[in-house]
């Protein structure tokens, strides 16, 4: 008896299990879920559309080639080196990246938006700020320049944008803010890059040399560099300043490299520490270049006696109201200025802080 309710049981719960899988095979198809209309985007997020659709096309791609001489044939052979970015500096011709960027190249390629490939040829570079010019052949139209800002206009939290080409991804857009200003950064041979911006929009490796844009879609700055232990992105990149570039690109331009403007004294960090150690805060001038404008207006450099005991001679403290208390100040403060300027020098004299006028001229 107790076989047969089970046998029933079983039978029962199996010709429901059936009429279910009838019913799932009777019932209508799936269909697409009903999309929840988006709304419209916020303020910020059509600034940035508009500002990266505005800009994009005059980022450029960079590919950099090197010749080498295979070790089994001995024959010459181009490979490729490397990849970076850049961008439209004037009427399409002149493109700007970073130094690092071609040095070491034998020949570079640039890609377009659009996705013509053009021969680059170089035109000059300035390692001092890492910052380099390629010239192309138009070949038909070729996107405007960037509009160009200014440095006394950048601020501490103002809204960034950066195009490039990390790791070969082109037209990459990042976003941040500007994180500090007047960092310094020490390259591999020891060059010291002084000024920079520093952002956390996101920069890695293939980022060099591409645009740092603010919100009104301005040049404020040029990627060079990231601050990471791993070689990538940790949210500290670097800048080159756009007063900078605008200063120094279109020197490059037209003599193929940059000269900062000439004071003519020699100083060494090295000894300028050793008189901090001692209280004396300033860059020592050691010496004077015959017909400068430090010898011109007078400056005096140190001197040793019979029995080689150093007298000390100008110690340079500031330019125009600009404290000077390392090499490094004092040719970051010359490199603001141009040929023709006329800075006043405060000096430490004898014990006695006295001004001077120079008229810094070219190198």
């Amino acid at each position: 008896m107790r076989d047969r309710i089970v046998i029933l049981l079983v039978g029962v719960l199996l010709g429901a299990v059936g009429l279910m899988w009838l019913d799932i095979g009777r019932a209508p198809p799936p269909e697409p879920r009903v999309i929840t209309p988006r709304g419209d985007l916020s303020p910020l997020e059509e600034t940035i559309i508009a500002l990266f659709e505005a800009t994009q096309s005059s980022v450029v791609s960079i590919t950099t080639r090197a010749e080498m001489i295979d070790p089994f044939s001995r024959r010459r052979q181009v490979v490729p080196r490397g990849t970076g970015s850049g961008f439209i500096w004037d009427d399409g011709v002149h493109i700007v990246t970073n130094n690092h960027v071609v040095e070491g190249a034998t020949g570079a390629q640039v890609g377009l938006a659009d996705g013509r490939v053009l021969q680059a040829e170089l035109v000059g570079t300035d390692p001092s700020h890492d910052l380099a010019v390629l010239r192309i052949a138009p070949d038909g139209d070729i996107p405007p320049p960037i509009p160009v800002g200014e440095s006394a206009d950048i601020r501490v939290g103002q809204t960034v944008l950066a195009i490039g080409n990390p790791f070969g991804l082109d037209w990459t857009l990042t976003t941040g803010v500007v994180s500090a200003l007047d960092r310094e950064l020490e390259e591999d041979g020891g060059r010291l890059i002084t000024g920079l911006i520093q952002t956390d929009a996101a920069i890695n490796p293939g980022n060099s040399g591409g645009p740092l844009i603010d919100s009104a879609g301005r040049l404020i700055g040029v990627n060079t560099a990231i601050y990471s232990p791993s070689g990538t992105s940790a949210g500290i990149g670097l800048a080159v300043p756009v007063d900078v570039v605008n200063r120094v690109v279109p020197q490059i331009i037209s003599t193929g490299r940059y000269t900062p403007p000439l004071l003519g004294v020699r100083h060494d960090e090295r000894i300028n520490e050793l008189a901090r150690e001692q209280g004396i805060n300033g860059v020592l001038v050691l010496g004077i270049d015959p017909g400068s404008p430090a010898a011109q207006a007078g400056l005096r450099a140190a001197t040793a006696d019979r029995s080689g005991h150093i007298r000390t001679g100008d110690v340079i403290t500031s330019i125009d109201g600009q404290p000077t208390s390392r090499s490094a100040d004092l040719a970051e403060v010359l490199d603001r200025h141009n040929p023709g300027d006329t800075v006043e020098l405060e000096i430490l004299r004898d014990g006695s802080e006295i001004a001077v006028e120079v008229t810094l001229a070219t190198g």
